[in-house]
């Protein structure tokens, strides 16, 4: 979304992306207690993540688990604060309850079950594309193909509905979500990846999706007693300064990896020189859970048949009489 400007101010160009990222410290700011040259820390950035070096408050810093690998470090923050503050902060999650989530294959969704695991007799449906579910199937209670008629198929299940929805889709999402809900019911919108459909940007697909989307009237949530909301961490963090509340998220967050109740859920390793393909795979919604852009790592040597080869340096040699247009990396999978 930010590569293709569909976000509210996108920074001017050049610009490095990624808003999160984990490593060693290496240098302090004046006066910067708890943290010490050489701990290992996870951290929250507004842009500039995707880097050998990253500089950011320091209220935006947490130290990692020993348990804990870098990578999952790296998988940690997003996904996981934006499913619990969605979930108990927004929603009220209790036990008993049912909750939809969108796209649960990929980090956030997958944030989102395990936290619904720690809490008794909790229903989740999920929605994800039909080649992740052997993947996924056990970690959601229902399981639906993205492009079902997933209304019917809950329906079926929970005549009543749900009493929270997860949507970072958009588009038509949003009144099927609505239409789902129980009474007193809350339906979240935290994203809007529908907006992206193409590789480059399209206003016709941009306003397909908004036209698409319900209009809300007051007075019917009213009647029906419907709870409507939206959540962004990044503008919580960045532009609303709630570094304070994010920290007391987090901490629970860490006892819970320490109580192995939770793990980010990795699903690949990518070489900065590989952005393109990683970018790639996730605009083709072909990843379950993270991936990591890996700043040790080598980028993996072309496929057999490609048409380039990769030096150990990671500077591409081309084979000037091949076609070089399709070139396609085996990422290294957890």
């Amino acid at each position: 979304m930010v590569r293709q400007g569909n976000i509210d101010n996108p920074p001017k160009t050049p610009l490095v992306p990624g808003f999160e990222c984990s490593g060693i410290v290496e240098a302090l700011g004046d006066g910067v207690k708890g943290f010490e040259i050489g701990d290992r820390v996870m951290a929250f950035v507004n842009y500039n993540a995707w880097a050998e070096v990253v500089c950011t408050p320091v209220e935006f810093v947490y130290k990692i688990p020993d348990d804990m690998s870098f990578s999952e470090a790296a998988a940690f923050p997003m996904n996981f604060v934006t499913a619990y503050m969605m979930l108990f902060e927004v929603a009220n999650l209790r036990e008993g309850m049912s909750v939809l989530v969108h796209s649960a294959g990929g980090g956030v969704g997958q944030a989102v079950a395990q936290l619904c695991s720690t809490i008794p007799n909790v229903t989740v449906f999920g929605t994800a594309s039909s080649f992740k579910h052997e993947a996924i199937k056990d970690s959601v209670t229902h399981l639906f193909d993205r492009n079902a008629d997933y209304v019917q198929e809950v329906k079926r299940i929970s005549s009543e509905g749900v009493d929270i929805v997860l949507d970072c889709l958009c588009g038509e999402n949003t009144g099927k979500g609505l239409s789902l809900l129980k009474p007193l019911g809350t339906y979240i919108l935290y994203g809007s990846s529908n907006m992206v459909t193409g590789e480059t940007k399209s206003f016709f697909s941009f306003a397909k999706s908004w036209w698409q989307v319900e209009k809300v009237n007051p007075i019917k949530l009213y009647e029906e007693n419907k709870v409507i909301a939206g959540f962004s961490l990044l503008n919580l963090l960045f532009k609303q300064n709630r570094g304070g509340l994010i920290k007391g998220i987090m901490d629970k967050l860490i006892m819970l990896y320490n109580e192995k109740k939770i793990k980010p859920v990795v699903d690949s390793l990518w070489a900065l020189e590989e952005v393109k393909e990683a970018m790639q795979r996730i605009h083709d919604r072909g990843n379950i859970g993270k991936l990591i852009l890996d700043v040790e790592k080598a980028p993996t040597p072309l496929m057999a048949n490609d048409s380039t080869e990769t030096s150990e340096a990671g500077e591409e040699e081309e084979d000037h009489e091949g076609d070089n247009e399709n070139k396609e990396r085996m990422p290294f999978i957890q």
